[in-house]
């Protein structure tokens, strides 16, 4: 399998801590955020169904932007959304630039050694989205096969499954859900790798797509809360958190909203 990586420039995101303020409240971060009265999440604005921002609104809405509202009035707080992405996840949590990810991150391995997470509060299998017109990708097995081209987003889980899955196509890294989305669309890219939140807001706005579906099980993810590692209570206080809203509804409440019930770990 051949790698093909476009760069794509990146806006650096400050962090409103100095490193010394950030470990001098290394610990002890649930009582700051009380104290504070503030709870910074950092969030994908992109992320259509989970965190999104309505490109004319401003307005942000998602299954994750109302489980972010809902911990935020657990702990009497304000909630202050920080944009971030796949690509500036794990800096921008271990530079203190947010107090958890709330963006249904996938818990891998990798993630896992630098982050710390919940319990997962949804799981989804990846899923193909290429063009109507597509001569080429009729079915799932039509994939990974020579002459194809797979667009995946980097920083995503979808980019280390698919290096590791690929054996024969040609896999095209790219720094922008919206970069992935043009080359399949142009034709330059078979098919782009997604989850089911994104797919199913994908496909109801895009007329020229479609979804490829996998026959069977291909690679189910969990999604959690991302956090520092380390702080026994801060990721106990948010562990609890998940439990609660599995058990009192608010969490499948807001699933059916977004059409993500499908998806809802139990």
């Amino acid at each position: 399998m051949r790698i093909l990586t476009i760069a794509l420039a990146l806006t650096f995101l400050g962090s409103p801590y100095l490193p010394a303020q950030a470990q001098a409240n290394k610990g002890n971060r649930l009582e700051r955020v009380v104290a504070g009265k503030t709870l910074r999440v950092c969030i994908w604005p992109d992320y259509y169904s989970i965190t999104y921002r309505n490109p004319k609104t401003q307005q942000l809405s998602g299954i994750d932007i109302d489980m972010a509202n809902e911990l935020g009035k657990d702990l009497g707080v304000a909630v202050q959304f920080v944009d971030s992405s796949f690509a500036k996840l794990v800096e921008d949590v271990s530079q203190d630039r947010c107090d958890v990810a709330m963006f249904a991150v996938g818990i891998t391995p990798a993630r896992a050694e630098k982050l710390r997470f919940t319990q997962p509060h949804l799981a989804s299998d990846i899923y193909a989205i290429t063009s109507k017109t597509n001569r080429r990708i009729k079915d799932w097995a039509d994939i990974d096969k020579s002459g194809s081209v797979v667009a995946v987003q980097k920083g995503t889980l979808h980019e280390p499954v698919m290096k590791d899955k690929l054996k024969n196509a040609l896999l095209l890294v790219l720094d922008t859900p919206f970069a992935r989305e043009q080359e399949v669309q142009a034709g330059r890219a078979d098919v782009f790798m997604t989850d089911y939140p994104y797919s199913q807001r994908f496909l109801a706005n895009a007329e020229w797509a479609r979804m490829v579906s996998p026959p069977s099980t291909y690679h189910i993810t969990p999604y959690g809360y991302a956090m520092q590692q380390g702080d026994d209570a801060w990721h106990s206080r948010l562990d609890r958190f998940v439990s609660d809203i599995k058990r009192d509804g608010r969490l499948l409440n807001s699933a059916k909203v977004h059409k993500l019930t499908p998806i809802v770990a139990p």
